[in-house]
């Protein structure tokens, strides 16, 4: 995955964390970010995973 497009999930991740981080401590999840970290990561997968079938579907 480039780095440029891993910044750029990172910055959408960051744009929601403020609300996942509210919902999860409504449901009684203590949150930190260090906590947060791997999934940050897999959203990070998934973001790439959606872009890359965007970009095939957009090229068929």
């Amino acid at each position: 995955m480039a780095d440029d497009k891993t910044m750029e999930f990172m910055q959408i991740a960051m744009k929601y964390l403020p609300e996942a981080k509210a919902k999860m401590e409504e449901a009684g999840i203590e949150v930190s970010v260090e906590s947060l970290q791997p999934f940050m990561s897999l959203f990070a997968k998934a973001m790439n995973d959606a872009y890359e079938l965007g970009k095939a579907d957009a090229t068929k």
